[in-house]
């Protein structure tokens, strides 16, 4: 009883941990936000800028949501910028050079994508060669199969449907139905996760905070979809990337896969003795993660309406930098989607923001350098006070 107590006591001093942490990361975000405000004369955030900022955030997000899960079992993945720039340019040879179509092209795209992670996945969970190795070896390798498939040479222009995935808005109307939607979720799930603790005796925030933390919530959703519709509604891109985030968000909380996951992450040794057959869980997450890296070379290479060998350069770097200032840690077993998307926009503020002010390039590169650096310290620093 006093064990069950006192790893009760544990989750949840760290589930108040990582909900600081993520609020301290929204008050990062709302400052950066009114900073560039202020230095661009309010032109950050209109609501064109607004949707020009989600939609490049979007292939970040994705990224990071596979990462995020590949971190949290205490694994890493440098392999997913180049992997995405293969993928997309295996996506834009199909569609270009031997005309098949949108449709027939992606789901083509994504199952060499889970393969690429199989493969991956394989050396490091049957062959146990370090996944810093593997992947680093694959950047290698797919950023040369890109060269080499495409001849070092720009494939255009992609067909309309293909275009579609990348460039298109959902209707205003939809955006709103879409937006109504995602509150009444929201309101349910909270309610329901209520009545679950309240049943198992787990304490439970006052009813007031819960309220509160969905009307924060809802007028987020509320604003979020009212600025969209503003300019041209609701990104593809930008739409696809938050029901992948909900689908892994509830995949990481609420299914027997994403404790094992976590559980990984903590204690490899120890989830491995309590029956987790490590070896293929390591697979199918680098197996996702190549999956969520063909979604975000398709996404990247509709929007740019082009493949080209520069596409997903350093891409794996915003990705990992992302989850690590969302609060996942490179230890292992820690991490949340959400901290990973809110990383991924403070990623891509940084970049849109600096565009907008004309900075040199190379201050992008340092100013984010110095985040991931503080980022890392704080957790390393929060672990050793633990």
């Amino acid at each position: 009883m006093r064990i069950e107590l006192k790893n009760t006591k544990n989750i949840q001093i760290k589930k108040h941990q990582i909900n600081i942490k993520t609020y301290m990361l929204i008050i990062a975000l709302i400052c950066i936000w009114a900073i560039f405000t202020l230095t661009t004369k309010g032109d950050f955030l209109t609501a064109r800028n607004i949707s020009n900022l989600l939609r490049q955030m979007a292939v970040t997000g994705i990224l990071a949501t596979g990462m995020v899960f590949v971190i949290i079992a205490g694994q890493i993945d440098l392999s997913v910028g180049s992997m995405l720039g293969l993928l997309g340019g295996i996506a834009a040879i199909l569609n270009v050079w031997h005309n098949i179509n949108g449709i027939l092209t992606i789901l083509i795209t994504l199952v060499i994508g889970i393969l690429l992670g199989i493969w991956n996945g394989f050396w490091v969970a049957y062959k146990k060669v370090p996944a810093f190795i593997v992947t680093l070896a694959g950047m290698l390798i797919f950023r040369g199969a890109l060269i080499g498939i495409t001849k070092g040479s720009t494939i255009a222009p992609l067909t309309s449907e293909f275009k579609f995935i990348g460039q298109a808005y959902l209707t205003k109307s939809v955006g709103i139905i879409i937006g109504i939607l995602f509150a009444l979720l929201l309101i349910l799930q909270t309610l329901k996760e209520r009545k679950e603790k309240i049943q198992n005796n787990i304490p439970v925030p006052k009813m007031t905070t819960e309220i509160m933390n969905m009307l924060f919530l809802i007028v987020f959703i509320a604003i979020l979809v009212l600025v969209l519709n503003k300019y041209q509604g609701i990104p593809v891109p930008v739409f696809i990337m938050f029901i992948i985030a909900i689908i892994f968000n509830f995949i990481a909380k609420k299914t027997v896969f994403g404790r094992r996951v976590y559980a990984l992450g903590g204690n490899s040794e120890a989830a491995r003795l309590s029956g987790i057959n490590v070896d293929k869980l390591t697979m199918i997450l680098f197996a996702i993660n190549g999956l969520l890296a063909a979604i975000g070379g398709i996404l990247l290479t509709s929007r740019l309406n082009a493949a080209s060998v520069a596409a997903g350069q350093n891409a794996e770097l915003d990705a990992i930098a992302s989850c690590v200032i969302g609060g996942a840690s490179l230890m292992g077993g820690v991490g949340t989607v959400s901290g990973a998307l809110i990383g991924a926009l403070v990623m891509a503020s940084i970049d849109n923001g600096m565009s907008m002010l004309n900075t040199q390039p190379f201050w992008q590169y340092v100013v984010k350098g110095l985040i991931l650096l503080i980022a890392v310290w704080i957790d390393m620093e929060s672990k050793n006070k633990n």
